[in-house]
């Protein structure tokens, strides 16, 4: 099977993804617009700092942590280890799993997804999407400060 990004399985997987993206941004828009929410004007730059550190954060517990297996395991194949309880694991090939095996194992890929489902929820309960990204920013600086001990302790 082609590695290319245009091999015809991959490019109908990419229209797949891309599709249900876009269904779910204009799903969360037609659910703001019933319940009377508009996108805010500007962000509050808290807000975008600790989206950031949370969509960091998030985006890796899902490409990589071990005890977020299952959730890849249909459409990956595991590698190997990769320290601090991270794996590293490929898309299986398959026209229907190959796709979507690329964006689950993949935190960049993972990252515009994460990041629009936050945006979203700011507009629909900002309460609710700030706990989640303060929630995700501690536990990757907590992540930070494990690693800075770990490696202060080594020395």
């Amino acid at each position: 099977m082609s590695d290319s990004p245009r091999a015809p399985h991959r490019i109908a997987g990419y229209l797949g993804m891309l599709s249900l993206f876009g269904g779910a941004l204009a799903s969360a828009v037609a659910v703001g617009r019933t319940q009377g929410k508009e996108l805010p004007e500007r962000y509050g730059v808290q807000d975008l700092v600790v989206g950031a550190l949370a969509t960091h954060k998030f985006t890796r517990l899902i490409a990589k942590d071990g005890v977020t297996t299952p959730l890849r395991a249909p459409v990956t194949e595991f590698e190997e280890n990769a320290g601090s309880a991270e794996v590293n694991e490929s898309p299986k090939e398959g026209h229907l799993q190959h796709v979507p095996g690329e964006v689950l194992t993949c935190p960049f890929c993972l990252a515009p997804w994460v990041a629009t489902g936050y945006v979203a929820m700011l507009a629909l309960s900002p309460r609710l999407a700030r706990a989640w990204a303060a929630t995700f920013a501690i536990v990757g600086s907590s992540d930070w400060l494990q690693h800075g001990y770990s490696h202060i302790r080594a020395d």
